[in-house]
């Protein structure tokens, strides 16, 4: 969620809250002009700010009539409780609620707004996952650690586990290094933290935002150190986070380093009770949908859809959707046969776009997720891909999955968009510094950049990732089929695309540099940022290809 490559740079003065500050650094630094809330909806000739246009899109459909459109969400469950969720889930009428029986012979029990491929039949998630290179490497050190490139018999299976064994030490010094650095600045966090509530006169559970900070009386050192090291954290993340926001996503990222130093390689099987490796029909999962990881999946399925003019929350891209929320993604490392299970699922059940908000390195059965893709493809489902947040070139180290199949029966598929992430505005930073890229495999950048959504429990959230990127890319491919029904998947990526218009000639910095320029337009296929205006005006002149449905 927080960029924790920035989180460590500029952090570096918490490394312990015992090292006194010198007083130069007691001057505060200068905040980086924060961006309005909604600003990804927002139109850059009229507000400066370079959104989906979203506003004018909507100008453009006055008078229209839309149908609605069923988007599914793969991730890490949902609250439905949420109010500005709650209305918009896709509701299986085919099933009578809590009865355990299932009554549409689909092989899931209960499934009333989708299915939890993580869970448990005692209602638990296996939730807390390691990285994949971690699963593989223990699954495969016994047979191949003794073996060399002289002796080995199976070129190719040898061939992938050195790649395994790369990868592996590349996450675990990776893990280790960054625990070391960040344990510290949490250890910071909590103390300074209890300083300033105290200060504040809070509750134990009390939180604070940075505007708080200026009710402090600093009547010691203690208090004015605490109060710099949270003006500090303010000014770099938002000064609409909260102190407990702000630990919480610290907390949730150091517990994923630790699933790799530290991997629970048997909670899979004691949890869930399957095999991740057998890709049969054997039911498994559950129909819970919102547990303490929740939070990232909510976030998704607001951007998309949230319920508009409502007075609460956002307003979501789509007016008039259904959200079927499908739980696969842990803090750590999704499955492959869960995330092919979860599309197919989605597909079966009626979804006509499907967002992807996760991607790993290693994908030891892919050819499951390529057979996934084509049954997508088969059904007119358009899938749509975040890139990644790793600042790396897609073309030269591609995430999976990707739409590159085994069989060579495509490397770049009609019914799949893989989006990064931009910036909210026109200059040297519009190309989020955190992002995937690759002229090839990146289709489009989509708003990115210290977006605000909807949180669990009633909770908002302003962050950073290609995660929001996809969902917003979505909600515009989802808008435009409300309102033209017609189009297929192919066509849909088609209008998205077109939307974009290049940019070539602005120069930005590469993602990952500081110093090193690059022109906006290489770093994917369009060169441009999804708008959904005129993604409506291009639909507009097309003649559809499907028949609508009624």
């Amino acid at each position: 969620m927080f960029n924790f490559r920035k989180f460590l740079t500029g952090t570096t003065l918490l490394v312990s809250f015992t090292v006194i500050l010198p007083a130069s650094a007691q001057i505060q630094p200068k905040p980086e002009s924060e961006s309005p809330k909604g600003w990804q909806l927002m139109d850059l000739k009229e507000n400066g700010f370079y959104g989906i246009s979203l506003k004018q899109a909507y100008t453009f459909l006055q008078g229209k009539k839309s149908k609605p459109v069923v988007v599914a969400t793969i991730d890490s469950g949902v609250d439905t409780l949420q109010k500005d969720l709650k209305s918009i889930l896709w509701v299986n009428t085919r099933e009578i609620p809590g009865n355990g029986i299932d009554d549409d012979h689909n092989g899931y029990i209960d499934d009333i707004h989708g299915w939890n491929f993580l869970g448990g039949p005692d209602g638990k998630a296996d939730f807390n996952e390691t990285t994949e290179e971690v699963r593989e490497y223990n699954k495969l050190k016994g047979k191949y650690e003794a073996i060399t490139d002289t002796n080995a018999v199976d070129k190719k299976q040898y061939a992938y586990w050195k790649r395994v064994k790369t990868l592996y030490d590349t996450t675990v010094n990776k893990a280790r290094t960054e625990t070391e650095q960040l344990q510290p600045i949490m250890n910071a966090l909590m103390v300074t933290s209890g300083y300033i509530k105290r200060g504040l006169n809070l509750p134990a559970n009390g939180t604070f935002m940075q505007a708080d900070l200026v009710k402090l009386k600093l009547s010691n050192d203690t208090l004015t150190q605490s109060k710099y090291v949270w003006d500090s954290i303010f000014s770099q993340e938002g000064s609409n986070h909260t102190n407990a926001a702000i630990i919480k996503d610290l907390s949730e990222y150091l517990a994923k380093l630790n699933n790799d130093l530290s991997p629970d390689l048997e909670a899979r099987k004691r949890i869930v009770g399957d095999n991740p490796d057998t890709l049969d029909n054997k039911p498994y999962g559950n129909n819970l949908l919102k547990f303490a990881d929740a939070s990232h999946g909510t976030g998704v399925a607001g951007l998309i859809g949230a319920i508009r003019n409502n007075g609460y929350g956002i307003n979501g891209v789509a007016d008039n959707i259904k959200i079927m929320a499908i739980k696969a993604v842990p803090n750590g490392d999704e499955y492959d046969k869960d995330i092919a299970n979860a599309i197919r699922y989605a597909v079966d059940n009626g979804a006509q776009i499907i967002n992807m908000s996760f991607g790993k390195k290693l994908s030891p059965h892919k050819e499951w997720l390529d057979e996934a893709f084509k049954y997508a493809a088969s059904k007119n489902v358009l899938l749509v891909q975040a890139s990644g947040n790793d600042s790396e070139d897609m073309d030269a180290n591609p995430d999976f999955p990707n739409d590159t199949f085994l069989d060579g029966s495509s490397t770049d598929a009609d019914n799949l968009i893989n989006v990064g992430a931009s910036g909210p505005k026109l200059g040297d930073h519009l190309a989020g510094d955190f992002s995937n890229y690759g002229k090839k495999n990146v289709d489009v950048f989509a708003p990115g950049v210290k977006v605000t959504t909807i949180d669990t429990d009633a909770e908002f959230m302003t962050e950073d990732g290609t995660s929001f990127s996809s969902p917003i890319t979505a909600g515009v491919a989802a808008l435009v089929l409300e309102y033209y029904p017609s189009l297929s998947a192919k066509q849909l990526k088609q209008v998205i695309l077109q939307s974009a218009t290049p940019l070539t000639g602005t120069m930005v910095f590469k993602p990952g540099s500081k110093t090193i320029k690059v022109d906006f337009a290489s770093l994917s296929k369009t060169g441009g940022i999804v708008n959904a205006f005129k993604a409506l005006q291009i639909a507009s002149k097309m003649k559809g290809e499907q028949v609508a449905a009624n």
